[in-house]
């Protein structure tokens, strides 16, 4: 069965070099919380807010070992009032047997915020 791994997080300013270690330090957690095997990832997803635009986040994915062939895609988050400011989103199309209910997304930094109702599930 096929489950969307959410996750989220934001940069303190812009700059390629923060971009990169924050989505990096995000898909990190995503592997890890959710025991990851890049060979039953379907796709990737990874969107910023219009205010990031030094370089692409899903350069950061590449650095993780078996995940050259797996398939990602950057796009431009919905630049919405009083939305949340240098925000990368990523959403993971993942085959597994995990229930919906025992998936862990993960938010990171300021981003805790997009949903507060996740934080400390058991």
């Amino acid at each position: 069965m096929m489950r969307g791994i959410r996750g989220a997080t934001t940069v303190e300013k812009e700059g390629a070099k923060e971009i990169l270690l924050a989505t990096h330090e995000l898909l990190n957690q995503m592997i890890i919380h959710n025991h990851i095997d890049p060979d039953r990832v379907a796709s990737v997803f990874i969107s910023a807010t219009p205010d990031i635009k030094e370089t692409f986040p899903a350069k950061a994915m590449r650095e993780f070992k078996d995940w050259k062939f797996v398939p990602v895609m950057c796009m431009q988050e919905l630049d919405v009032p009083g939305g949340l400011e240098r925000c990368i989103r990523v959403m993971i199309h993942y085959n597994t047997s995990t229930s919906q209910k025992d998936i862990q997304h993960v938010y990171l930094k300021n981003a805790v915020s997009l949903r507060p109702d996740l934080l400390n599930e058991e």
